[in-house]
């Protein structure tokens, strides 16, 4: 008889929000016909109580207000076909996981075991051929597979029989032909000639054959993605196609070679190769003075400048930290998982520098998203498919981290068929203090902290280096890493800790090549046990062990006596810490697996990074004779508006960006859109520097650029005009251009030992030292990835500029059009014959910009890119509405030049204009208009052109599941008083895995003048979790307000948000303890987006008490757009019954920032009448007429009666969507309105008597 009990959940049609994307995606990308579908999700649960099973069926495997629930079977007609869904064994199921956990949180022990499926079922008339299509295109063999139907005996793994590692015996007798085939068969990363050098080696230094392992670890250590392997090739011969502007790039050789010998001396005898092109403008300014402010150290991963932190409290030195990172290969094969690790790891880099991440941008590279089906490359996922599910992965962990992805943009062009481009770039910041860059010493201890090891990512590092062709995405599972963005977090919070980060002689963190590279790279000398590493489950080899890039780990050197302190830091944190190595003089790396030693390598060899390689090259010319510069003679002014507002290059993104959380950490300078229409896009992002407990005036800056089409004509000009288009922006955004600092980002075919093709990046290496040396601007840091090519494919030549900066926010300039009256002028750069910058007269405009800015003469200001002066003047003034009338003076063919490098600025007249070369191309106006002559076009219209490229790939509208509608109008005011007066109210805010708001909910609380308490909820062992409970019980028995931050608690699963925190709060102990707050002790609570979720669903709303919830009750259920929901709102004040009212007013309404994925209220009518009966409804959604409504993007989640907002039935209790504590001073400079609900304030103020 079977210990597993089988569950199934499905939603009600009315809230089957996936299943009824999933089928229109189906219909709209194969063609095909189906009548229905159905998702059933499936539970098999063991280890558990038939009373606790039953307790949780409704609180942790299903909402019975959104969802039907069968047991053991579920019903099918016999019309329809069904086949489940499952991950591949090893790959993390996130919901699996959060079951497990909340039923650890019922039982106290973690016996439990839970495994997950998906079934699809669909009427389709029993057509097998269609089934397979269905499967086809719904399952990536990457990380999933078919699961059986049937219910298994037990969910017990398999006790494994784990080999020892093998030695290759005969490996140093292979002849070439057998070292050929060897490569072969081991699918490696190394060339013939390095393989060579491994059996030289090991036959004549160590004289003995390696094992498995030691070969495994070589392949990665000397992979192109982990030792640059392309760009360390000896350059032998540069010869450069005969034509005019071969002068030009030859002086530029030249200027590089004059560098060199600046940097190394005449007599320098050091290789040119790519790497030392990339970087030698750095080294030159470095030693010219004009780097002064670069961190310099033997252990950053990431680019670190050093910056004046201006406080309220005085200034303070801080280090400002950025890097970028791309998972091109993953990404096109495991869209979600590889987009979402490529964020992970951009952020561990500062991270392992103990630095705080705080914003994030993205820059991808695809195909037309709009192709169907059959359209697509044989052997490639769709890329509709790849850019949806990307976006997905990196925005689910980004906003489940709780970091600020402050700009996104996808770059779209067919060369990115071959690999898509997935890149992530972060900015991080600490205070200089608190980080010590040490040298590790003989008897040191590694410890590993954060997640566990498993066998996802297994070859990562060797396969992104790979040529991807079209077995790959049934063959390169193990290479795609699966991140777990909440244990990230708690690294996160843990390195925030000054006593922690202090104590840190050295970090790494775990990317490509796993512990052979994250802990191998700490030391010269290591002894590493692998059996220490603590694994996801049993069976790993010692192989797998040493390379897998399991992720959210980290390695730190600390001194013996620290070791109690930091894993009693990391216990508090809920993190798991293991010691792992220990640092050695022997100047080898050594890693122990079953007593025996596996890899016994000396580091020299090691960081010999395999055999020379040497590579002559050859650079064609572009032709001049057809740039993409070029622009036909155009009469049709609404014609050529709606030509250049449709191009996908120019098209609106905003469906897209809105799924990223763009407020989280209440630091955003620059909201993604802007105006009162949010329809002006910025050009960058600025966020304030995430000071601790203090405000600050200081922000960074950043910005970045590329056009494929120029990179495709010349490489040289589109890495020039990529670096030019970052600074400008820069300048646009209000920024000091002088003090920038580039990280690019390489991508290009795969080279092999073609020499027209290494002239490609040898090319764009020239562009951009250009830039480098005519401004006086380094480039500090970057990545390369030389593998863009599938079969006959390849990417274009790519070099993305990212330029950071530090600014006074006050500085920072908003993009959008501000006054009818103003002009609008087109300051212009000097260009020679070739199309290269005058960069003179660059500066000398640029400084002159500075300036004007500085004078406060500018009002707003945008960069002139693909779409010319029409796209510019556009985006301007569609953010408050604003016509504007061309200057039919210039020719309409001059409006669509890509002038990149100008910039349009805003200003009164043109007396405002000194010092600036330019001319006026429009006066703004209230005509709501677009005109060149008599030739008009629409605002409204030109909008909706600008939308409607993407708006089928990425929706930013759904239509609403009902128009009926009411108007909260409840001006009673709460009669409560607090009984006893206290000057400083204590806060408690309970931290549950995956929370992420709780530095800025405790922000607010201080800020209004009350005491905050974090109380940490651990449940990594049993003890942990149980002493959790009893520090939430005694804080919530001290506190006068409780409050539920947001975030994702558990990561929103088992499919559905806020059922982690609801299931500890229904502990008998802290509910009672609940009950006596609000009941006896005169308390409040209050609960925000996932706190909100997690009131609902225990009854504290709207009832204001713990309860069991039926299906009569209200919830919180997926936003009926099908998506994540970053973007922000108007709502209205409905209510004024409730403490937390007291500062507002019926009819107030608030601009405020939402983020979320759940947020669609939704209750029988019975319930909801009653709510607006007793006045509990206190905030709706309204359009820009501040009028209730139900459409889209006004109502953004479909909310029953456009409500945000509800109380409690005595007003003691409440909750919302939107974020009210992410606002303040010096915060989304482009957003208009009032933000401050004043929510905090009045909490505080109940218990002060109302003063």
């Amino acid at each position: 008889m079977t210990n597993v009990r089988r569950i199934y959940v499905e939603k009600r049609k009315e809230y089957a929000t996936e299943a009824h994307e999933i089928q229109t995606n189906l219909v709209e990308q194969l063609g095909l016909t189906i009548h229905s579908l159905r998702i059933v999700h499936r539970y098999d649960v063991q280890g558990i109580s038939e009373e606790i099973l039953q307790q949780g069926i409704n609180t942790i495997l299903a909402e019975p207000m959104v969802d039907h629930v069968y047991d053991e079977t579920f019903p099918m007609s016999e019309k329809e076909s069904v086949f489940a869904i499952e991950f591949l064994p090893g790959q993390y199921d996130q919901r699996a996981d959060s079951c497990e956990q909340c039923f650890q949180i019922l039982t106290g022990t973690s016996s439990t075991k839970v495994r997950c499926a998906k079934l699809i079922v669909v009427d389709i008339d029993k057509n097998e051929d269609v089934l397979n299509q269905i499967k086809h295109y719904l399952i990536n063999p990457v990380d999933q597979r078919i699961a059986s139907l049937e219910k298994p005996e037990h969910l017990n793994d398999e006790t494994p029989d784990i080999k020892p590692v093998p030695t290759l015996t005969g490996f140093n007798d292979l002849d070439e032909a057998g070292l050929n085939q060897f490569l072969k068969d081991n699918g490696m990363a190394m060339n013939l000639d390095d393989l060579k050098v491994t059996q030289d080696y090991f036959k004549n230094e160590e004289h003995r054959d390696p094992t498995e392992t030691e070969i495994k670890v070589l392949d990665t250590y000397w992979s192109d993605h982990c030792r640059h392997t392309t760009f360390a090739t000896v350059i032998t011969d540069i010869d450069i196609q005969n034509g005019a502007f071969k002068e030009i790039l030859e002086k530029d050789i030249e200027s590089y070679k004059t560098s060199r010998h600046a940097v190394y001396g005449v007599n320098t005898t050091r290789p040119l190769t790519l790497m030392d092109l990339a970087t030698i403008s750095m080294k030159e300014l470095r030693k010219k003075g004009y780097l002064d402010d670069m961190e310099v150290s033997e252990e950053i991963n990431a680019c670190s400048i050093e910056i004046t932190v201006h406080t309220n409290q005085g200034d303070e030195q801080w280090l400002l930290m950025f890097k970028n990172e791309t998972h091109n290969h993953p990404t096109e094969i495991e869209p979600f998982g590889g987009a979402a690790t490529c964020l992970g790891g951009a952020i561990r880099d500062p991270l392992s520098g103990r630095a705080y991440v705080y914003q994030s941008m993205r820059i991808t590279g695809a195909g037309d998203p709009r192709k169907t089906l059959a359209e697509t490359t044989p052997g490639k996922l769709p890329q509709r498919k790849i850019c949806q599910e990307a976006a997905h992965g990196f925005s689910s962990y980004g906003n489940q981290i709780g970091l600020t992805t402050g700009y996104v943009h996808e770059i779209y062009d067919e060369g990115y068929i071959a690999k898509r481009m997935e890149v992530g770039a972060v900015v991080a910041a600490a205070p200089k203090e608190q980080v010590k860059r040490l040298e590790p010493q003989n008897g040191q201890i590694v410890l590993l902290i954060g997640g566990r090891t498993g066998r996802d990512g297994i070859g990562g590092a060797t396969g992104s280096s790979k040529s991807h062709d079209v077995k790959s995405i049934e063959t390169a599972g193990a290479e795609v890493q699966k991140g777990n963005p909440v244990e990230e977090r708690k690294i996160q919070r843990l390195f925030r800790n000054k006593a922690v980060s202090e104590k840190v002689v050295r970090c790494n963190d775990f990317g490509a090549g796993g512990v052979c590279v994250a802990v191998g790279e700490l030391a010269p000398g290591l002894d590493i046990d692998l059996d220490a590493v603590l694994k996801k489950y049993d069976g790993l080899t010692g192989t797998e062990l040493a390379i897998s890039e399991s992720q959210e780990r980290m390695a730190i050197v600390v001194n013996d006596y620290d070791v109690d302190f930091i894993k009693e830091e990391c216990a508090k944190e809920n993190l798991e810490v293991v010691q792992v190595a220990t640092v050695t003089d022997t100047n080898r790396l050594v890693m122990k697996h079953m007593g025996k030693d596996i890899v016994n390598i000396s580091r020299d060899f090691l960081d010999a990074a395999g055999a020379k390689r040497y590579q002559n090259i050859e650079v064609e010319l572009p032709n001049f004779e057809s740039t993409p510069f070029d622009e036909e003679e155009r009469n049709d002014f609404v014609g050529t508006t709606k030509e250049v507002l449709s191009r996908l290059s120019v098209a609106s993104q905003k469906g897209l960006v809105e799924r990223f959380d763009s407020s989280i950490g209440n630091g955003t300078v620059l909201s993604p859109y802007g105006g009162r229409t949010y329809h002006t896009e910025t050009e960058g992002m600025a966020a304030l520097i995430p000071v601790l407990g203090k405000e600050t005036t200081t922000a960074s800056l950043m910005a970045y650029g590329y056009n494929p089409k120029i990179s495709k004509w010349s490489p040289y000009h589109g890495a020039m005009y990529a670096v030019v288009e970052s600074v400008a922006k820069i300048v646009a955004m209000g920024g000091n251009y002088h003090t920038i600092r580039f990280s690019f980002q390489e991508y290009f075919e795969k080279l092999l030992d073609d020499p027209k093709r290494w002239g490609k990046p040898l090319a764009a290496l020239l562009g951009a030292n250009r830039v480098q040396q005519e401004l006086k601007l380094p480039s500090i840091g970057g990545k390369d990835s030389m593998s863009g090519t599938f079969e006959n494919i390849s990417v274009p030549p790519t070099l993305v500029s990212f330029a950071i900066t530090a600014s006074d926010v006050h500085d920072v300039m908003t993009p959008e059009a501000k006054e009818a009256g103003h002009i609008l002028a087109e300051v212009q750069i000097k260009k020679d014959q070739f199309k290269v910058f005058d960069f003179d007269h660059l500066q000398k405009q640029y400084n002159a910009i500075q300036d004007l800015m500085k004078q406060k003469k500018i009002y707003s200001a945008y960069t002139v890119k693909d779409g010319g002066v029409i796209e510019a003047v556009c985006k301007m003034s569609f953010g408050n509405g604003l016509g504007a009338a061309f200057n039919t003076d210039y020719s309409l063919a001059s409006y669509v030049e890509k002038n990149y490098g100008n910039i349009i600025v805003e200003v009164k007249s043109e007396k405002d204009l000194v010092g600036l070369d330019y001319r006026v191309v429009a006066t703004l106006n209230d005509s709501e208009k677009f005109s060149y002559g008599m030739d008009t076009i629409s605002i409204q219209e030109a909008y909706a052109i600008n939308k409607a490229p993407l708006e089928s790939v990425y929706p930013t509208r759904e239509k609403a599941p009902t128009q009926d509608i009411k108007v909260a109008e409840c001006k009673t005011r709460s009669t409560l008083k607090a009984k006893q007066y206290i000057e400083t109210p204590l806060v408690v805010i309970p931290v549950f895995p995956g929370t992420n708001c709780e530095y800025d909910s405790k922000r607010a609380f201080e800020k209004a003048g009350a005491k905050v308490e974090l109380v940490l909820i651990r449940n990594k062992t049993e003890e942990m979790l149980k002493t959790s409970i009893d520090e939430l019980e005694n804080a919530i028995k001290r506190a006068n307000i409780v409050m539920l931050p947001g975030g994702f608690s558990a990561g929103d699963e088992p499919e559905g948000s806020g059922k982690f925190i609801a299931t500890v709060l229904r502990n008998p102990r802290l509910k009672a303890a609940i009950s006596d707050l609000l009941d006896n002790r005169d308390g409040l609570m209050i609960g925000i987006c996932n706190g909100f979720q997690a009131l609902i669903k225990l009854g504290l709303l709207p009832y204001g008490e713990i309860r069991d919830m039926s299906e009569n009750d209200a919830t919180l259920t997926f936003n009926t757009i099908g998506r994540h929901l970053s973007q922000f709102v108007d709502t209205r004040i409905g209510s004024v019954k409730s403490p937390w009212l007291a500062n507002v007013n019926v009819g107030d309404v608030h601009v405020i920032p939402i983020s979320h994925g759940e947020g669609r209220f939704v209750a029988p009518k019975e319930v909801i009448d009653e709510l607006f009966a007793n006045g509990q409804v206190f905030s709706q959604y309204v359009d820009p007429n501040r009028k209730v409504t139900m459409q889209t993007p006004y109502n953004p989640n479909g909310s029953m009666y456009a409500i945000e907002g509800i109380v409690s039935r005595d007003g003691r209790v409440l909750g919302k969507m939107g974020h009210s504590e992410r606002q303040g001073e010096n915060r989304f400079k482009n957003v208009y309105g009032e933000m401050d609900q004043k929510l905090f304030e009045a909490g505080v103020n109940y218990f002060r008597g109302g003063k």
